[in-house]
């Protein structure tokens, strides 16, 4: 669950709580109306049937013909580096399709840019054409830190970034996006759990 919304829910709870007195101590938390407990209870069904990270209204256009399939973490030695998820139309190898990363922690651009070439490394052998993505990739990706998220659109002419309803930039390079978006979706994945949770059907 979101930080945005455990604090949502938090303020839906006790929305008294963080008051203080005019002595400076804090009030006692007090009990939630039936309103704010009916509230709260729409929030968190609304939490468990649609699932998160989801995208923003302005994604939501972004992202319009799509279908949200399966989500997943990914983990470097144990620590969660970010959760995944993928919207797809009816085949998920195949573009339009679309990615976003939660981060949950801090990490980078330029980080972001040479794991993303190393990984590539895996499908393409040109040393010269992956320098040049990573060059790329360096100018759009942005540093993250905990909270932020990426969402990656695979179209056949480009692959195009967002970060919230901001377009980062676009790369239209020749194979650039199936070399791009194989790192978590192709057999020859250095995460194949996530890729089998990316891939599973809606609904599953």
């Amino acid at each position: 669950m979101s930080s945005s919304l455990n604090s949502r829910i938090v303020d839906l709870v006790a929305p008294r709580a963080r008051a203080a007195t005019p002595e400076g101590r804090p009030s006692r938390q007090t009990v939630p109306t039936s309103l704010e407990r009916r509230t709260l209870l729409l929030a968190l069904g609304s939490a468990a049937l649609f699932g998160l990270p989801g995208p923003s209204s302005a994604n939501a256009d972004i992202l319009a013909g799509l279908k949200r399939w399966g989500s997943g973490e990914f983990r470097r030695f144990g620590f969660l580096v970010y959760e995944a998820t993928l919207w797809a139309g009816d085949d998920p190898l195949r573009p339009p399709l679309a990615l976003r990363l939660d981060y949950k922690r801090s990490i980078e651009g330029k980080a972001i840019a040479e794991a993303s070439v190393k990984e590539m490394r895996r499908f393409v052998s040109d040393e010269a054409l992956l320098r040049q993505w990573g060059e790329q990739m360096q100018r759009i990706f942005p540093d993250v830190k905990p909270g932020d998220h990426i969402l990656g659109i695979y179209r056949p002419d480009a692959a195009r970034f967002y970060q919230d309803d901001r377009l980062l930039g676009a790369i239209g390079l020749a194979g650039f996006a199936e070399a791009f978006f194989a790192i978590w979706l192709d057999a020859r994945t250095s995460a194949p759990d996530l890729r089998t949770a990316l891939l599973r059907r809606p609904g599953a």
